[in-house]
């Protein structure tokens, strides 16, 4: 069988220096003067750069070992969790880094979308950086002015296509940078997350076009924690955990495989403060009470949800939710902290905040739940932030039908129901 692989990747590995930081540069001139001045002083520096030098800096890989082939129009995921590696993948594969060990062979021209506008020049136009990154991708420019309507249709962007794009705002940022990306015709596409803070119907939008992508047989390489959309888009994916392939097979087999990873880990998410987000979570865990993250608990125990997130700037018109969904991606149910105090839509001043949700005992069947977390704005449905890093289990301890007979009974949720039995006449 001939092989159609546009893109090999064999016994790839990236290993990055950690510890020390770079010291300062000195020219020839500035040795000669410090010698002339204090001759041992300048002798012992010397020695001291030297043995710098030398000495092994402390090291680690973030990706090792990795082989892969990806035929010609396949759509494939990139899942793992934060750090596991997927970013460092991309990066090679575009040749923005290269790699410490291994080859990548690339068949085709790779158009890469790796965080929003990356490429553009804040000083240009919206019109100048569509024929920039164009040109950069190889493309005539007859073809980028055949394609040029069209993006800008695309991307919304018909009023602004002319002011500088500092000027323009995240959403109109993303929707040029994403438009430019699919329009001008790569036969392969790689795309790193960006559609996370996209608006809702803008992100649908976008995997139609990488299903279109895909079907005029360019290749395409997806990296997301959004598992829906990988499982909407994507034919087969690839789990990267720690730098290594834990997983490579179809798309709900790889998720399925990304969830069971590290339960204990999984049952606390925190991030670093992040100061250029107007908004974002920075902490969430679960807990039955005792307000420690845990990663199991009975059927017959009150749980909670906590949120921690930081609000850099004042917002307005945002709302918190979260979304419980099984380990098949059966969503169970979905709640918003707007839904029980409408008021918090208005302003939300800079500081610290945390929600509690409470799941009632009794309510969830057993099984394994995670839960997607995020910050949303109305009416605009922009998405500040979107996380799928919380797993728990529910353990089939005290279920009534695991008491009266030892099985389980079918179904995502197992509550206790008002019943009320009467006796009725006989006519």
């Amino acid at each position: 069988m001939m092989n159609d692989a546009v893109i090999s990747v064999d016994g790839l590995g990236k290993r990055y220096s950690i510890g020390r930081k770079q010291e300062a540069y000195y020219t020839l001139r500035d040795t000669i003067a410090e010698v002339a001045r204090k001759p041992m002083r300048a002798f012992r520096s010397l020695w001291q750069r030297h043995r710098n030098r030398e000495a092994p800096l402390p090291s680690f890989w973030a990706l090792q070992d990795v082989t892969f082939d990806v035929q010609r129009g396949e759509v494939i995921g990139i899942i793992g969790r934060n750090g596991a590696g997927k970013s460092t993948l991309l990066k090679i594969l575009s040749r923005i880094t290269e790699p410490t060990a291994g080859e990548v062979t690339l068949q085709e021209r790779v158009g890469s979308l790796l965080e929003v506008g990356t490429g553009f020049h804040p000083e240009l136009s919206g019109r100048d950086n569509v024929y920039l990154n164009g040109a950069i991708l190889g493309m005539k420019r007859a073809d980028i002015r055949r394609k040029f309507d069209e993006i800008v249709a695309f991307a919304e962007v018909e009023k602004f296509i002319d002011t500088p794009v500092k000027h323009y705002s995240s959403g109109m940022y993303l929707r040029l940078a994403f438009a430019v990306a699919a329009h001008l015709e790569p036969e392969i596409l790689l795309v790193d997350e960006v559609l996370a803070v996209g608006d809702i119907a803008f992100q649908s939008k976008c995997l139609n076009k990488m299903k279109d992508v895909s079907g005029a047989g360019r290749t395409v390489l997806f990296v997301s924690h959004n598992m829906s959309a990988v499982q909407r888009l994507c034919q087969r994916a690839i789990v990267l955990h720690e730098g290594r392939i834990a997983y490579s097979g179809t798309s709900g087999d790889a998720i399925n495989k990304y969830l069971s990873l590290g339960v204990n880990e999984q049952a606390e998410y925190s991030q670093d403060h992040a100061p250029q987000k107007p908004i974002n979570i920075r902490r969430v865990w679960v807990t039955n009470g005792n307000r420690m993250p845990i990663a199991e608990a009975r059927y017959d125990e009150e749980l909670n949800v906590l949120i921690e997130y930081e609000v850099n700037q004042i917002v307005r018109g945002c709302a918190v939710w979260i979304l419980l969904r099984t380990i098949e991606d059966v969503p169970v149910l979905c709640t918003a902290d707007i839904d029980v105090d409408e008021s918090l839509l208005g302003e939300r001043r800079p500081g610290m905040y945390r929600s509690v949700i409470t799941l009632p005992a009794k309510m969830l069947n057993a099984g394994n739940y995670y839960l997607v977390i995020g910050i949303t704005s109305y009416p605009a449905l922009l998405n500040h932030d979107r996380i799928e890093a919380v797993r728990f289990t529910i353990l089939d301890i005290g279920t009534p039908e695991r008491l009266r007979t030892g099985n389980s009974r079918p179904g995502v949720i197992q509550p206790f129901l008002a019943w009320d039995t009467a006796t009725q006449a006989v006519a």
